[in-house]
């Protein structure tokens, strides 16, 4: 058998070169596991105050509304106004011919003043019968029927200056006027008319516009979830809450100006189960009219350490449950199912199931499943939006 002489040089080198060979496949290996865990984005739980809101239809009111009658009967002589016009307290809007009227009311004056000339003729047979009769000048009879007499002319005097005041009150009614400001309407009635004290069609409708009423419903149901919420204190109400109520218009614009909850009935409707909730809305442009449809946004209150989620980042399972992957303390992902109450714009407001600090995946959420390790990235809304920007 022949024995070969190996160099000591070249065995050195074999060794190394196995040695660089072998660490490099190690390198290798390692680098292919950190490339199997795949990269998601996070959102970082992070508790912050939040006013909470809710939408509810509902239609407009007019603040004032009076229906314009007349108190007397009689031909119409004159229309006074232009329909569709705003008005003032006062203003006439009708007349009615007041022959009649002023003729009764020349007749009651004539009656008062022969009614005050008797009483002055009583009342001075009365005074000169009270002397008389103290020297036995006249009887006691006489002097009795003088003082009756006396005070039958004061009574003529009081029904003569009644009567007076009627035929005035029924003279002024010939003139018919505005009992409020606002806007009148169309007008039922042309002159030459005949008109009744008691008809029941009103002439015209005359509408206060500003401010103006919104009436909204809510159901009895939610109106108790607030008030309980209210009472365990997970909502907190403010006086500047109450009074920023903000009105979507039909065509979906928001109403310039804000305004005020005035009230919530006293009782909730049986056939709908609602409540009706009644805000006031300056409306200095007269831009609201009577009827229209709208939605109001009214501020239920103020909820501190709100947890909000993105709504990427929230699915629903077969049961219909919300549920949302997070990346726990170990990378790994985990399945949660939450509690979630509504949104808030492009967000979850979510009640249970996560707490703050813990990493919501909202990004990547179709490349793992439970279990899996992960890399994680911040998703920030506030960058997103500044790269967003700078490519438009």
């Amino acid at each position: 058998m022949k024995h070969y002489h190996v160099n000591p040089l070249l065995k050195a080198l074999a060794i190394a070169a196995s040695a660089i060979v072998v660490a490099g496949c190690g390198q290798s290996a390692n680098e292919n596991v950190n490339a199997v865990k795949p990269e998601v984005s996070v959102h970082t739980v992070i508790p912050q105050t939040v006013a909470l809101t809710t939408e509810l239809a509902g239609r407009t009111n007019a603040y004032l509304v009076s229906e314009v009658r007349p108190q007397v009967d009689g031909i119409v002589k004159k229309r006074l106004f232009k329909e569709g016009s705003d008005i003032k307290t006062g203003e006439t809007l009708y007349e009615i011919d007041p022959a009649t009227y002023q003729a009764n009311h020349n007749s009651a004056k004539a009656a008062l003043a022969k009614a005050q000339a008797n009483h002055k003729v009583s009342s001075l047979r009365a005074s000169r019968y009270k002397e008389l009769v103290k020297i036995n000048a006249v009887s006691k009879q006489d002097n009795d029927q003088a003082t009756a007499e006396l005070l039958q002319a004061q009574a003529d005097v009081a029904s003569a200056r009644a009567a007076l005041d009627m035929a005035a009150i029924n003279l002024g009614y010939t003139e018919v006027k505005a009992p409020i400001s606002g806007r009148i309407g169309q007008s039922a009635i042309t002159p030459g008319a005949l008109l009744s004290a008691n008809q029941a069609t009103p002439l015209a409708k005359i509408q206060q516009l500003d401010p103006i009423y919104v009436d909204v419903s809510q159901s009895s149901v939610e109106l108790l979830r607030l008030r309980k919420a209210l009472a365990s204190g997970s909502l907190t109400s403010t006086d500047q809450a109450r009074a920023n109520v903000r009105l979507i218009l039909e065509d979906g614009t928001e109403y310039g100006q804000s305004g005020e909850l005035q009230f919530s009935d006293v009782s909730v409707d049986p056939g709908t189960g609602m409540v009706t909730l009644r805000a006031v809305f300056p409306n200095p442009e007269q831009q609201l009219l009577p009827g229209m449809y709208v939605r109001a946004v009214l501020e239920e209150g103020v909820r501190d350490q709100a947890v909000l989620l993105p709504q990427q980042g929230v699915t629903r399972d077969s049961k219909g449950n919300a549920t949302a992957l997070l990346v726990n303390a170990e990378g790994k992902v985990e399945a949660r199912v939450l509690t979630v109450s509504r949104t808030i714009g492009d967000q979850w407001l979510v009640d249970d199931g996560i707490q703050a600090g813990e990493q919501v995946i909202v990004e990547g959420v179709q490349k793992v499943r439970p279990g899996d390790a992960v890399q994680t990235v911040e998703k920030n809304a506030a960058t997103d939006a500044a790269v967003a920007l700078s490519a438009g």
